[in-house]
Protein backbone atom coordinates (compact mmCIF):
# COMPACT_ATOMS: atom_id res chain seq x y z
CA UNK A 1 0.00 0.00 0.00
CA UNK A 2 1.17 3.54 -0.88
CA UNK A 3 4.96 3.89 -0.39
CA UNK A 4 5.26 0.17 0.30
CA UNK A 5 4.55 -0.67 -3.37
CA UNK A 6 7.81 -1.70 -5.07
CA UNK A 7 6.75 -1.80 -8.75
CA UNK A 8 7.83 1.16 -10.89
CA UNK A 9 4.75 0.99 -13.10
CA UNK A 10 1.23 -0.02 -12.10
CA UNK A 11 -2.18 -0.35 -13.70
CA UNK A 12 -4.49 1.97 -11.78
CA UNK A 13 -8.20 1.62 -11.14
CA UNK A 14 -10.27 4.02 -9.05
CA UNK A 15 -12.69 2.45 -6.59
CA UNK A 16 -15.97 2.38 -8.48
CA UNK A 17 -14.54 1.02 -11.71
CA UNK A 18 -12.89 3.97 -13.52
CA UNK A 19 -9.73 2.77 -15.27
CA UNK A 20 -6.79 5.22 -15.34
CA UNK A 21 -4.48 2.81 -17.18
CA UNK A 22 -0.76 2.16 -16.69
CA UNK A 23 0.98 4.87 -14.71
CA UNK A 24 4.38 5.58 -13.18
CA UNK A 25 4.22 4.73 -9.47
CA UNK A 26 4.96 8.37 -8.50
CA UNK A 27 2.07 9.66 -10.60
CA UNK A 28 -0.24 7.00 -9.21
CA UNK A 29 0.65 7.94 -5.63
CA UNK A 30 0.15 11.60 -6.39
CA UNK A 31 -3.28 10.89 -7.88
CA UNK A 32 -4.28 8.94 -4.76
CA UNK A 33 -3.16 11.83 -2.52
CA UNK A 34 -5.14 14.32 -4.59
CA UNK A 35 -8.27 12.28 -3.97
CA UNK A 36 -7.47 11.87 -0.28
CA UNK A 37 -7.34 8.08 -0.67
CA UNK A 38 -4.80 5.26 -0.64
CA UNK A 39 -3.07 3.39 -3.46
CA UNK A 40 -3.55 -0.31 -2.72
CA UNK A 41 -1.93 -3.15 -4.66
CA UNK A 42 -4.73 -5.66 -5.35
CA UNK A 43 -3.10 -7.89 -7.99
CA UNK A 44 0.66 -8.03 -7.30
CA UNK A 45 1.31 -10.87 -9.79
CA UNK A 46 -0.22 -9.06 -12.77
CA UNK A 47 2.10 -7.42 -15.30
CA UNK A 48 2.15 -4.60 -14.46
CA UNK A 49 0.66 -5.02 -10.95
CA UNK A 50 -2.87 -3.69 -10.55
CA UNK A 51 -3.53 -1.06 -7.92
CA UNK A 52 -6.79 0.43 -6.74
CA UNK A 53 -7.23 3.95 -5.43
CA UNK A 54 -9.59 3.64 -2.48
CA UNK A 55 -10.06 4.16 1.25
CA UNK A 56 -7.99 1.52 3.07
CA UNK A 57 -10.26 1.67 6.12
CA UNK A 58 -13.28 1.01 3.90
CA UNK A 59 -11.53 -1.96 2.28
CA UNK A 60 -10.73 -3.49 5.70
CA UNK A 61 -14.35 -3.06 6.78
CA UNK A 62 -15.69 -4.64 3.58
CA UNK A 63 -13.30 -7.59 3.83
CA UNK A 64 -14.28 -8.16 7.46
CA UNK A 65 -17.96 -8.00 6.54
CA UNK A 66 -17.45 -10.56 3.74
CA UNK A 67 -15.61 -12.89 6.11
CA UNK A 68 -18.48 -12.70 8.64
CA UNK A 69 -21.03 -13.46 5.90
CA UNK A 70 -18.95 -16.39 4.68
CA UNK A 71 -18.81 -17.84 8.21
CA UNK A 72 -22.59 -17.50 8.52
CA UNK A 73 -23.12 -19.46 5.30
CA UNK A 74 -20.57 -22.09 6.25
CA UNK A 75 -22.21 -25.33 7.33
CA UNK A 76 -20.38 -27.07 10.14
CA UNK A 77 -21.10 -30.78 10.14
CA UNK A 78 -20.03 -32.78 13.16
CA UNK A 79 -20.01 -36.54 13.68
CA UNK A 80 -21.97 -37.76 16.68
CA UNK A 81 -21.55 -41.27 18.06
CA UNK A 82 -23.88 -43.84 19.53
CA UNK A 83 -22.44 -46.90 21.25
CA UNK A 84 -24.02 -50.36 21.19
CA UNK A 85 -23.32 -53.95 22.13
CA UNK A 86 -24.57 -57.07 20.33
CA UNK A 87 -26.90 -57.71 23.28
CA UNK A 88 -28.19 -54.15 23.68
CA UNK A 89 -31.67 -54.29 25.23
CA UNK A 90 -34.64 -53.14 23.15
CA UNK A 91 -35.48 -50.12 25.33
CA UNK A 92 -31.83 -48.98 25.25
CA UNK A 93 -31.80 -49.42 21.49
CA UNK A 94 -34.92 -47.25 21.15
CA UNK A 95 -33.24 -44.51 23.19
CA UNK A 96 -30.11 -44.65 21.04
CA UNK A 97 -32.18 -44.53 17.84
CA UNK A 98 -34.09 -41.52 19.16
CA UNK A 99 -30.80 -39.71 19.78
CA UNK A 100 -29.48 -40.72 16.35
CA UNK A 101 -32.59 -39.31 14.64
CA UNK A 102 -32.23 -36.09 16.60
CA UNK A 103 -28.61 -35.74 15.47
CA UNK A 104 -29.47 -36.46 11.82
CA UNK A 105 -32.39 -34.00 11.78
CA UNK A 106 -30.01 -31.37 13.18
CA UNK A 107 -27.67 -31.92 10.23
CA UNK A 108 -25.02 -34.02 11.96
CA UNK A 109 -23.61 -37.33 10.79
CA UNK A 110 -23.89 -40.33 13.08
CA UNK A 111 -21.25 -42.96 13.69
CA UNK A 112 -22.81 -46.17 14.99
CA UNK A 113 -20.26 -48.13 17.03
CA UNK A 114 -20.85 -51.73 18.05
CA UNK A 115 -18.25 -53.24 20.36
CA UNK A 116 -17.68 -56.96 20.97
CA UNK A 117 -16.34 -58.35 24.21
CA UNK A 118 -15.26 -61.82 25.30
CA UNK A 119 -17.24 -64.62 23.70
CA UNK A 120 -19.22 -62.17 21.57
CA UNK A 121 -16.33 -62.26 19.09
CA UNK A 122 -17.40 -65.80 18.18
CA UNK A 123 -20.77 -64.53 16.97
CA UNK A 124 -19.86 -61.40 15.05
CA UNK A 125 -22.69 -62.01 12.57
CA UNK A 126 -25.17 -61.05 15.33
CA UNK A 127 -23.47 -57.69 15.73
CA UNK A 128 -23.50 -57.13 11.98
CA UNK A 129 -27.21 -57.95 11.82
CA UNK A 130 -27.96 -55.48 14.63
CA UNK A 131 -25.91 -52.79 12.92
CA UNK A 132 -27.81 -53.29 9.66
CA UNK A 133 -31.12 -53.15 11.54
CA UNK A 134 -30.14 -49.76 12.92
CA UNK A 135 -29.13 -48.54 9.47
CA UNK A 136 -32.49 -49.69 8.09
CA UNK A 137 -34.41 -47.97 10.89
CA UNK A 138 -32.59 -44.69 10.17
CA UNK A 139 -32.96 -45.01 6.39
CA UNK A 140 -36.02 -42.73 6.28
CA UNK A 141 -33.83 -39.66 6.98
CA UNK A 142 -30.29 -40.76 6.15
CA UNK A 143 -27.95 -42.44 3.71
CA UNK A 144 -24.97 -44.70 4.42
CA UNK A 145 -21.73 -42.76 4.01
CA UNK A 146 -19.33 -45.45 5.24
CA UNK A 147 -20.22 -49.13 4.89
CA UNK A 148 -19.88 -51.33 8.00
CA UNK A 149 -16.22 -51.86 8.81
CA UNK A 150 -14.46 -53.87 11.50
CA UNK A 151 -11.55 -52.51 13.51
CA UNK A 152 -10.29 -54.80 16.25
CA UNK A 153 -13.22 -55.58 18.53
CA UNK A 154 -15.33 -52.80 17.03
CA UNK A 155 -17.75 -52.77 14.11
CA UNK A 156 -18.98 -49.40 12.91
CA UNK A 157 -20.76 -47.54 10.13
CA UNK A 158 -21.43 -43.87 9.42
CA UNK A 159 -24.77 -42.50 8.22
CA UNK A 160 -25.26 -38.96 6.96
CA UNK A 161 -28.43 -36.82 6.82
CA UNK A 162 -30.23 -36.93 3.46
CA UNK A 163 -31.79 -33.54 2.72
CA UNK A 164 -34.47 -34.89 0.38
CA UNK A 165 -35.52 -37.64 2.77
CA UNK A 166 -35.56 -35.26 5.73
CA UNK A 167 -37.78 -32.82 3.85
CA UNK A 168 -40.24 -35.62 3.00
CA UNK A 169 -40.06 -36.92 6.58
CA UNK A 170 -40.91 -33.52 8.07
CA UNK A 171 -43.77 -32.98 5.62
CA UNK A 172 -45.16 -36.41 6.46
CA UNK A 173 -44.92 -35.76 10.20
CA UNK A 174 -46.68 -32.41 9.73
CA UNK A 175 -49.44 -34.12 7.75
CA UNK A 176 -49.84 -36.85 10.39
CA UNK A 177 -50.05 -34.20 13.13
CA UNK A 178 -52.92 -32.53 11.24
CA UNK A 179 -54.75 -35.84 11.02
CA UNK A 180 -54.26 -36.45 14.74
CA UNK A 181 -55.59 -32.99 15.58
CA UNK A 182 -58.63 -33.55 13.37
CA UNK A 183 -59.33 -36.96 14.92
CA UNK A 184 -58.99 -35.55 18.45
CA UNK A 185 -61.35 -32.68 17.64
CA UNK A 186 -63.94 -34.99 16.10
CA UNK A 187 -63.73 -37.31 19.12
CA UNK A 188 -64.43 -34.32 21.36
CA UNK A 189 -67.50 -33.44 19.33
CA UNK A 190 -65.99 -30.35 17.72
CA UNK A 191 -67.23 -29.52 14.24
CA UNK A 192 -64.22 -29.79 11.94
CA UNK A 193 -64.17 -27.74 8.69
CA UNK A 194 -64.13 -29.71 5.47
CA UNK A 195 -60.62 -30.72 4.40
CA UNK A 196 -58.94 -28.49 1.82
CA UNK A 197 -55.80 -28.85 -0.31
CA UNK A 198 -53.59 -28.10 2.70
CA UNK A 199 -54.81 -31.35 4.29
CA UNK A 200 -53.72 -33.48 1.33
CA UNK A 201 -50.88 -35.93 1.76
CA UNK A 202 -47.57 -34.20 0.97
CA UNK A 203 -46.44 -34.91 -2.58
CA UNK A 204 -42.75 -35.13 -1.75
CA UNK A 205 -43.46 -37.56 1.08
CA UNK A 206 -45.34 -39.84 -1.27
CA UNK A 207 -42.38 -39.96 -3.66
CA UNK A 208 -39.91 -41.10 -1.03
CA UNK A 209 -40.37 -44.46 0.57
CA UNK A 210 -40.09 -43.65 4.24
CA UNK A 211 -41.99 -46.23 6.32
CA UNK A 212 -42.21 -45.67 10.04
CA UNK A 213 -39.44 -47.40 11.90
CA UNK A 214 -40.61 -50.47 13.76
CA UNK A 215 -39.68 -50.76 17.37
CA UNK A 216 -36.81 -53.09 18.16
CA UNK A 217 -39.19 -55.23 20.21
CA UNK A 218 -41.69 -55.62 17.38
CA UNK A 219 -38.95 -56.50 14.88
CA UNK A 220 -37.63 -59.16 17.27
CA UNK A 221 -41.09 -60.67 17.58
CA UNK A 222 -41.54 -60.74 13.79
CA UNK A 223 -38.12 -62.34 13.31
CA UNK A 224 -39.02 -65.03 15.86
CA UNK A 225 -42.36 -65.66 14.14
CA UNK A 226 -40.64 -66.06 10.75
CA UNK A 227 -38.16 -68.49 12.23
Amino acid sequence: MNDGIRAQEVRVVIDGGEMLGVMNIRDALEKARELGLDLIEVAPNAKPPTCKIMDYGKMKYENKKKAVEARKKQTIVSVKEIQMRPRTEDHDLETKLKNARKFLLSGDKVKVNLRFSGREMAHQELGYELLMRVVKMLDEISTVEAAPKKEGRQLFTIVAPDAKKIKAYKELKKYEAKLDERAAAEAAGVVVPKADDSDAAPEEASKVEAPKAKTAKKETEETSADA
